[in-house]
């Protein structure tokens, strides 16, 4: 066991994991009464301060453009499907990666990065920010890729993406952490019907408020080879005969490489001028949804029936299966097919941190499907 300033933490598995006390990071007490205050705090002020926020976001990007150099980065979610292509992106460019997730043992990261020091698993759950503030401290920078898409238990989309952004946030500002680098989603708003949308939302608020400087990265749908989009439309083409579409299939939307994102994360941290500043990723192309479920078709081979479903039915059927304890469609989901999902033109986008984005096209072949 090692003791550090007050702070108490058990190696186990070659991995850092927090003894979860009644104190936390800095000696503040961490209940859910005072996270539900704050919270409740942070709402009531928060448009007052967001408006002063960006007015001294780019003072602060001043300063650091003098010789501010990266070393070590943590990524929250970073075993997952965004947040480990980011991890490699980073390893690969010589950056210390710490891969916080709650299972750090079953990172699946080439071996001899772990055993050389280049990517290190740690223990964090962004619900407790003790773990959170142990995750984080010594590196200087970090990348909350924390994504939620299906609520189950107390993991929900407030707990994760409000809760769980700002925990990371107020770190940050705590521990003086030179970049924070926030993943949300386009079309991240908080009055949205999508309780999934609205906590998106709220979380990118959340953290303008607690963590001024810090860079929004809202890509779209996400693509690449092991992903849960396209090889989702693939399987149901495969055992199917009929293809249901939500509504007429007319949904447009932007899919992004999961490469050229992380690809953005490494521009954005290595730009002190992106800070304070939201950019939305997108691909090359725009699709409708029925446009690629006949992409899927055209490169398996298969002759489908497309078929029409109205959202309300979408919606009672995506309400009945939420019994299930992995359902195929969730209410949230299917509010979310509602609306285009495409970077608007006033918007930065992947070209003004001079990445080409890559057509889902040109990465099929390389999909098992």
């Amino acid at each position: 066991m090692s003791v550090d300033g007050g702070k108490a933490a058990v190696v186990r598995d070659g991995c850092l994991r927090p003894l979860l006390t009644q104190t936390g990071h800095c000696g503040m007490r961490f209940n859910p009464l005072s996270i539900a205050l704050r919270l409740a705090h942070r709402e009531i002020t928060i448009f007052g301060v967001v408006a002063g926020a960006a007015i001294g976001s780019s003072q602060e990007g001043d300063s650091m453009a003098a010789g501010s150099i990266i070393s070590c980065v943590t990524v929250f979610g970073g075993s997952g499907f965004l947040g480990a292509e980011i991890v490699r992106r980073l390893s690969v460019d010589g950056l210390v990666t710490r891969v916080a997730t709650r299972h750090p043992e079953n990172t699946t990261f080439p071996e001899r990065y772990i055993q050389a020091g280049g990517i290190q698993p740690v223990y964090a759950d962004v619900r407790d920010e003790t773990s959170v503030a142990l995750a984080m401290e010594g590196c200087d920078s970090v990348i909350n890729a924390v994504g939620l898409y299906i609520e189950k238990g107390s993991e929900t989309f407030a707990a994760v993406h409000e809760l769980g952004a700002l925990n990371i946030a107020h770190q940050a500002a705590v521990l003086d952490i030179d970049r924070l680098v926030h993943i949300s989603g386009i079309g991240a708003d908080l009055y949205s019907g999508s309780s999934y949308v609205g906590a998106r939302g709220k979380g990118e608020l959340l953290v303008r408020d607690a963590f001024s400087p810090a860079t929004i990265l809202r890509p779209s749908v996400l693509f690449g080879p092991s992903d849960k989009f396209l090889n989702t439309l693939a399987k149901i083409t495969d055992y199917s005969p009929l293809f249901p579409l939500f509504g007429r299939g007319e949904t447009m939307l932007q899919p992004v490489y999961v490469a050229d994102v992380a690809e953005a994360a490494l521009k954005v941290l290595r730009n002190p001028g992106s800070q304070g500043k939201t950019y939305e990723l997108g691909g090359p192309r725009v699709y409708s949804y029925r446009a690629l479920v006949e992409l899927i078709l055209s490169h398996t081979g298969r002759r489908r029936l497309l078929l029409p479903v109205p959202f309300t039915v979408w919606t009672i059927l995506a309400t009945a299966a939420s019994i299930l304890p992995n359902p195929p469609v969730t209410p949230p989901q299917v509010a979310l097919m509602k609306f285009d999902n495409v970077v608007a033109k006033s918007e930065l986008s992947l070209d003004d941190l001079s990445v080409k984005p890559t057509a889902v096209e040109d990465i099929l072949p390389h999909y098992e499907f």
